[in-house]
This record gives structure tokens, C-alpha cells and sequence, in this order.
């Protein structure tokens, strides 16, 4: 998630006292709708079957989501015009409804809507209200409908809530120069295109972006060839709505090669973001660290994108990073990318299902930035552990336990440094040899998924032969640190 400077700042004094798209073929049969059987367009849904997903209602955030339908593949077509500051956008969303419903609702933002349509046939009394899309057309449990969308409109941003020092607005921010980004956990997506924004339903994606010339479109996903000046981007690859990114600016491009050959592209602008790249560059050598503890890197294309912003976001395959910086620290910006390289692993080839488990995330991608931290500044296990402790107990007394997390301090640091305190006590109890190999087997074999902590701990369980239930349920659940 959001890289968080505390962390950064607080393992440097740590240091220091430890001394040291394929287009879909046309066949199916289509869901019921306003037009007769005969009207209805023929499509393959099962195209999209990768996108398939069990939606649920999130605990944290209820009002975002729909766990009656499942969006299989959004297809985006936007244009951004920096003079007037419009997005236009179309969305076509192939949806498997995962109920009986008297009406397709979605999470969006209010834009003026252009058109809407469901099975080809329009839909004038669609409308936003409340930042909810609602097509008062039924839908049938696992008959698959196509919704477009078409839209315009000046983009607004979402509160986000959390008392992190980095925290902002979510959503589509529109920059000084007339640009775009994105910054939108735990939600936000549905400020630039219709969604079901909740982490429990992943789709695959193909965007598009027209641009002025000069200008250049970043999204999350493989890109595509560039047409003038469109920018298109594929996701074969499952998404969670909140790692999905966007961001519009005059931007220059260098590419590179990772491990085992793997495209990485680095996307900046001008010489506040120059600085930054030698940084970037050293992206061969995270994933190198990343790949020897947990498998080999989950997508097929990764890269950066320097953005007006404070924070940073493991956004899928393109890593959307923060340039707005007082004093530029180095050593800091790429603990924060080693950080957000690990959430491709733990967050994004695998997902929690809901809000209450993303310690699932963090804490992964903290413990593999103190594991790179450790080797970078040869640190002890004891300091280490002395160190997690010390922060595990302060923030488990402010915040609570990682498990239970408050609605109102979303991603704050008990779900980053309480869990990985957890990953340190499992790893000590396993040997580095056998955690290594769970933690690639989690990856690997549920690449794609939406897990939760039962399905964590009956992994764990299974894969190593051990009860580690007991010391799980503590860490995560223990309102004090738990004894040594």
C-alpha cells in the first residue's frame, strides 16, 4: 500500500542502536434484458472467465461494492483534455451477476452520463446518485450481461479515510500542469470509471487513453503498441479496482530488463523526477531480491510512475510512487520501491478478500522490506526483533491488534508492523529453508485468488505440517505483544 515514511525513518534509528486483449469470438447465450432474445448480441463470456470472482460484502466499507455482481473485464476507452480539464470516458463491463438483482448498481462517481446501455439496448433512466451508478434493469444470478457507459465530465477526488501524515484525497487528481494520477486505496477507482470497488472482485482490464500530443497515458497492466497518441494497456492478469492506476502528464520513458527477462518501463517528467532514477533503475536488483524468496515475479511487464503525490502504491505491474518529497532520501525511496515490488507478490497476485485483512498485505511487504533492510545494513536477528517488538507494542496500545482494524485509520501502522512481527516469530519457529518455501507456495499456487486469515492459516498449516494456528490467532488478535 501507501509506503509509509514512518517506517523508513523509524528502521534507520533501529540501525543505528543495533549498530549498524484478446478480443472475445462471438457465441453465448446472453442474460435477460429490455430486448428480446432476438436483439441480444451473441458473446462469448466465457473469454472473461479468468475475471470470475465470489464478491462480498466488505465489513470496513460498506457502502462501496456490490457483492451481487461479479465484473468480469472492464474495457476503458478515455480521453483527457488538460485545457479544459474533461475526461470523456466509455466502459464496457462484462458482468456475472452473483445474484437475482432488480437493478445493476455500481460504485461512480457523478459525471454527466452520455449514454448507458445494457445488452445493446439503452437505458434512459440510469442515473448517479450518491456516487452509486443504478441501471434499473434485472439481472439473473450467473446470466452474464454487458453494461456500457458512456461519459464526461471534470474528475473529483474521495476522502480517504485515514490519520496517516501522507494521507489525501482518493481518486483522479488532477495536477498542477493540467495532468492526472491516481491514488485510490481502499477506494477510488469509481472516480474515473464506473467499478465494483471492494479488493473481493477482481477483473481483467484493456484501457485506452487519448491524450494531446506531447503528452503520455500510464495504466496499470502490459502495455500495448502506442496509436498516435493513444496509450493502451492489457491485463490477462486478475485486478482488484483499487490497484488499477492512471496518470496523464508529459512524460518521459525508459525501459530496462529484469530477472529472466522480464520488461520493466519507468515512467518521469522533469528534473525533480530525474533525480529519482538512478533509483528506479536499481528495480532489476529489488525483483533479484524479491524473486530468491518468493517466486519468480507474478506478471509478465512492471514498471514505475513518478507522481505529484506524497505516498506510494503497489498499483499492478506499474508502481505508482510519490515525488513530493521535501528532502530527497535515497536510501529511503527505495526501501519504499522494495516495499511495493514485494506487494506485487502480496496484495496483488494475491488479494485479501476484504478490508479487514490487509494486514495479509502489509505485512508481507514489511517483513520483506526489513528482510532487504537487515542484509542491507547487516542487522542482527536480535535487533531486529528487539525492534519490531518495541513498534509492535506501540502501535498494537494506539491502534489495536492488525486484525481489527478501525473504519476510520485505514492502512496506519498496526497492519504494517504488527503482522510482519508475526512473520518474524513464523520464521524463526520454521528456519529460513521452510518459510521461504511457504511463502512461495502461497504465491504460486494462489496467484489470482482473494484469500482470507482462515484460508492463510489453514495454508500455513498444511504446507509446513505444523498447528501454527495458535501463534497466528495471537499475533493478530492480542491486544498486548505477545510473549517470546
Amino acid at each position: 500500500m501507501h509506503r509509509t515514511p514512518l517506517l523508513a525513518a523509524a528502521l534507520a534509528a533501529a540501525v543505528l542502536v543495533a549498530g549498524c486483449s484478446d478480443k472475445p469470438a462471438a457465441t453465448s447465450t446472453p442474460a435477460p434484458s429490455a430486448a428480446s432474445a432476438a436483439e441480444k448480441p451473441k458473446i462469448d463470456y466465457a473469454a472473461w472467465t479468468k475475471g470470475t470472482s465470489t464478491p462480498v460484502k466488505d465489513p470496513l466499507y460498506p457502502a462501496h461494492g456490490n457483492a451481487a455482481l461479479d465484473v468480469l473485464h472492464y474495457d476503458l476507452k478515455l480521453s483527457w483534455a488538460p485545457s479544459t480539464k474533461i475526461l470523456t470516458g466509455e466502459a464496457t463491463l462484462q458482468i456475472r451477476p452473483a445474484a437475482d438483482a432488480a437493478s445493476i448498481d455500481l460504485d461512480f462517481k457523478p459525471f454527466t452520463l452520455d449514454k448507458v446501455a445494457v445488452d445493446g439496448t439503452a437505458v434512459p433512466d440510469a442515473k448517479v446518485t450518491a456516487e452509486r451508478l443504478v441501471v434499473p434493469v434485472p439481472v439473473t444470478k450467473d446470466n452474464p450481461v454487458t453494461l456500457t457507459v458512456g461519459y464526461h465530465g471534470k474528475p473529483a477526488t474521495t476522502p480517504m479515510p485515514s490519520h496517516r501524515s501522507d494521507a489525501e484525497p482518493l481518486g483522479l487528481t488532477i495536477t498542477k500542469e493540467g495532468g492526472l494520477y491516481t491514488m485510490q486505496e481502499p477506494f477510488g477507482a469509481f472516480t474515473w470509471y464506473p467499478a465494483n470497488d471492494q479488493p473481493s472482485d477482481k477483473a481483467l482490464y484493456d484501457i485506452a487513453v487519448t491524450v494531446p500530443a506531447g503528452w503520455s497515458a500510464i495504466a496499470a497492466g502490459t502495455p500495448a503498441t502506442q496509436q498516435g497518441t493513444t496509450f493502451s494497456y492489457h491485463s490477462a492478469d486478475p485486478m482488484a479496482s483499487y490497484l488499477q492506476t492512471l496518470a496523464v502528464g508529459k512524460y518521459k520513458k525508459a525501459t530496462a530488463t529484469g530477472p529472466r527477462g522480464i520488461p520493466l518501463t519507468y515512467w518521469y517528467r522533469d528534473k525533480t523526477d530525474a533525480r529519482m532514477l538512478p533509483s528506479l533503475k536499481k528495480s532489476p536488483k529489488f525483483l533479484t531480491f524479491l524473486e530468491k524468496r518468493f517466486g519468480p515475479f507474478p506478471f509478465p511487464s512492471g514498471g514505475i510512475v513518478l507522481v505529484d503525490s506524497p505516498s506510494g502504491m503497489e498499483t499492478q505491474q506499474m508502481i505508482t510512487m510519490g515525488r513530493e518529497v521535501t528532502k530527497f532520501d535515497a536510501a529511503a525511496f527505495e526501501e519504499d520501491l522494495l516495499h511495493e515490488y514485494a506487494h506485487q507478490w502480496f496484495g496483488d497476485a494475491v488479494t485479501p478478500t476484504d478490508w479487514n485483512d490487509l494486514w495479509l498485505n502489509e505485512g508481507w511487504a514489511t517483513y520483506a522490506q526489513f528482510l532487504w533492510d537487515q542484509e542491507l545494513y547487516h542487522l542482527s536477528d536480535q535487533a531486529l526483533e528487539d525492534y519490531l517488538r518495541r513498534y509492535d507494542a506501540k502501535y498494537r496500545k494506539t491502534l489495536g491488534p492488525p486484525a481489527h482494524p478501525k473504519a476510520a485509520n485505514f492502512a496506519e501502522s498496526n497492519v504494517y508492523m504488527c503482522p510482519a512481527a508475526m512473520l518474524k516469530e513464523l520464521n524463526d519457529a520454521l528456519g529460513d529453508a521452510k518459510f521461504f518455501a511457504l511463502a512461495k507456495a502461497w504465491v504460486q499456487t494462489q496467484k489470482g485468488s482473494q484469500q482470507t486469515r482462515a484460508s492463510f492459516t489453514a495454508f500455513v498449516n498444511k504446507q509446513t505440517g505444523k498447528d501454527f494456528t495458535k501463534l497466528i490467532n495471537t499475533w493478530l488478535d492480542s491486544k498486548t505483544t505477545p510473549k517470546p
